[in-house]
């Protein structure tokens, strides 16, 4: 599973557009602990990279 941090390296995004992909359902995220920590998997991860390339 990877973090927010991880995922935005990843896309080259921002901390903060990955978090509101995430809230309006455009990358699936899973919430975690306590505190709702949001965890991303990498397959699907790429996925969203594989369908952006198409779109």
């Amino acid at each position: 599973m990877l973090t927010v941090s991880e995922v935005a390296h990843l896309l080259g995004a921002h901390v903060n557009s990955v978090r509101r992909w995430a809230d309006v359902g455009l990358l699936p995220s899973y919430r975690i602990g306590l505190r709702g920590d949001r965890r991303f998997r990498p397959d699907e991860i790429s996925s969203f990279l594989v369908s952006r390339k198409q779109g």
